[in-house]
């Protein structure tokens, strides 16, 4: 156990108590599959943006983005300043179609379009895909909780995801969006706060930020 102050600690297990206490809340809810999966559409659309912003928001955000910035420029910016526009082809196209054909999931469409190989296929990409992600996202938030806290990386990682499965399987979307929405709040927070600091600790502010920058060429893009 490494010096952290004690109240971080009780922070941090009070936060993964009220990830699995949201799922347990939810799961009193889902009495079918609808519920289970789209929560019989009644989620907010606010909700629902913040929760698809916090997903884009992960270890990578706070420790790789910074650290590429750091070695080399913005160049890596590129892909956020690209969200918005994918936001509303998906929004414009996506949505009202999945919302015409009433079909859950892009699985679905493609099996009755196309054949069981079809959605075969898209879910062992998508899975894949989502796996390389988790597994680097799961690995920045093990390398910093261990710094902080000592531990394995591997029992971070263990107890991390087990608290994951659990609220997700009990609670269904619902739980995943709402306990999405106070990691978007927390995070951006702490996200203002760490900008906050380092103009603040930094001689000069954001004049000596701008200088270092500029001669550096991190505005290149």
């Amino acid at each position: 156990m490494q010096n952290i102050p004690f109240i971080d600690l009780i922070i941090i297990f009070i936060y993964l108590f009220a990830m699995i206490g949201i799922g347990y809340y939810f799961s009193r809810k889902n009495q079918n599959t609808e519920q289970f999966t789209k929560a019989s559409g009644k989620i907010p659309g606010w909700a629902i943006g913040i929760s698809i912003y916090a997903t884009f928001l992960s270890s990578n955000t706070f420790l790789g983005v910074p650290g590429k910035a750091f070695g080399t420029n913005w160049n890596a910016f590129v892909f956020s300043i690209s969200m918005p526009f994918a936001a509303w082809v998906a929004s414009k196209y996506f949505v009202s179609f999945y919302r015409n054909t009433g079909e859950i999931s892009a699985y679905t469409n493609l099996e009755k379009r196309f054949g069981p190989w079809a959605r075969t296929y898209a879910v062992i990409c998508f899975l894949l895909t989502q796996f390389a992600r988790m597994g680097s996202v799961f690995f920045g938030m093990a390398l910093t909780l261990q710094a902080l806290l000592g531990f394995s990386m591997s029992s971070i990682m263990m107890v991390m995801g087990i608290c994951i499965i659990i609220y997700t399987v009990l609670g269904g979307i619902e739980a995943v969006i709402w306990t999405e929405v106070v990691q978007g709040v927390l995070k951006t927070l702490g996200a203002l706060l760490i900008l906050f600091l380092i103009i603040w600790e930094i001689p000069g502010g954001i004049t000596a930020i701008y200088a270092i920058a500029k001669s550096d060429h991190k505005f290149s893009l």
